[in-house]
């Protein structure tokens, strides 16, 4: 086990020396001048001569990505051309968001999409086998715009001044704000990797609430991701419905689950324990691509909900020509795919002995 989780994560070097090669590539290929889109109108040819030297955009390209890897290895992702602030300044503030839309979207998609799953593959033939899959087909089909649209006028317009009222947008209410955790802890004077980190607890409204005991703030910043936790993890529920269904049945055709029932063991600990367990595997699967996905970032919801998270930031650096943050963010959205699909491997050993990574 050991020795698969270092060898994974020794590969994970080259795989994102190819990834800043090809991002990098790309957004130098993109049409269009930084420095245009920075200045404007004052954008002149004095004025971009003087920023392309001060951003290191009058080099060569292979000189510029040699020296991007090299800050990398620094730890340092360079400085945003459009706000003129380090780019890990940035993803301690965008990435607490993504985040947490992506914890509550995939623990609203897996509590029902198994539970549902389960449902329909006990019930299969069945009206309500019918109906469940009915449902999931009708989940997966529905674009994330269309559906973030409908809820924010179902509950905040037509359920406005009742107790089912939702807030349609923002992080928090414009009464609520985030305390720095520097400034309660004193903490003012960091540089690093621990200001990095103090920086990323205080933008994340939840964990902020939590290390301050603001029980206003949590209630708040989980009354605003109902509404895009459902919109963004609609369609991941459909397809874990689905799959564990197809998965489930395939399990109780099984030898060994005819054993167990002919042993006399309820119903419910065959499923739970026997068949379940065994079916976890392409679940498993599933919940981990879609978690890498939603963490790399929900344009679409994250602008319907005005939610400040990694996809309106990579967004908002490729308009803009900044490419410090493209290749930064990017760094970032690598990392997690990579992080996510180990965790999914390591976990098949433990569902299911008779796998062995080594």
């Amino acid at each position: 086990m050991l020795q698969f989780i270092t060898r994974r994560l020794l590969l994970l070097f080259p795989v994102l020396i190819g990834i800043l090669m090809i991002t990098f590539a790309i957004s130098h290929l993109v049409q269009g001048d930084p420095c245009i889109v920075a200045l404007g109108e004052k954008a002149t040819p004095q004025a971009c001569a003087a920023f392309r030297e001060r951003f290191g955009l009058n080099q060569s390209i292979p000189v510029q990505f040699l020296r991007y890897i090299e800050n990398v290895a620094h730890g340092d992702l360079g400085d945003s051309i459009q706000f003129e602030r380090p780019v890990t300044d940035l993803i301690a503030e965008r990435l607490p968001m993504t985040i947490e839309l992506t914890i509550g979207a995939m623990l609203f998609s897996t509590t029902f999409g198994i539970l549902f799953g389960i449902i329909s593959a006990l019930k299969r033939n069945t009206i309500i086998d019918t109906l469940t899959m009915l449902g999931a087909n009708i989940g997966v089909s529905m674009p994330v715009f269309w559906l973030g649209l409908l809820l924010a006028y179902l509950f905040a317009l037509v359920l406005k001044n009742t107790p089912f009222y939702i807030p349609p947008s923002g992080r928090l209410s414009p009464f609520v704000s985030l305390v720095p955790l520097a400034t309660n802890w004193h903490l003012t004077n960091l540089t690093g990797i621990p200001k990095f980190l103090i920086s990323f607890m205080s933008n994340s409204a939840i964990l902020n609430s939590i290390l301050t005991g603001n029980f206003a703030l949590f209630k708040n910043a989980i009354w605003h991701l109902i509404l895009p936790c459902i919109a963004v993890g609609t369609i991941p529920m459909a397809t874990i419905a689905r799959m564990t269904r197809s998965s489930l049945l395939d399990v109780l055709g099984q030898d060994y689950i005819r054993t167990a029932r002919a042993k006399g063991l309820y119903n419910r600990k065959v499923i739970t324990k026997h068949a379940l367990r065994n079916a976890l595997i392409p679940i498993v699967t599933v919940i981990g691509i879609e978690t890498g996905a939603l963490l790399s970032g929900a344009v679409l919801t994250e602008t319907i909900f005005a939610l400040p998270g990694v996809g309106t930031a990579m967004l908002n650096g490729i308009l803009a020509r900044d490419y410090p943050v493209i290749q930064g963010f990017t760094v970032v959205v690598a990392l997690i795919f990579v992080l996510a699909n180990l965790i999914v491997d390591v976990s098949y050993a433990f569902l299911d002995p008779r796998i062995r990574l080594e």
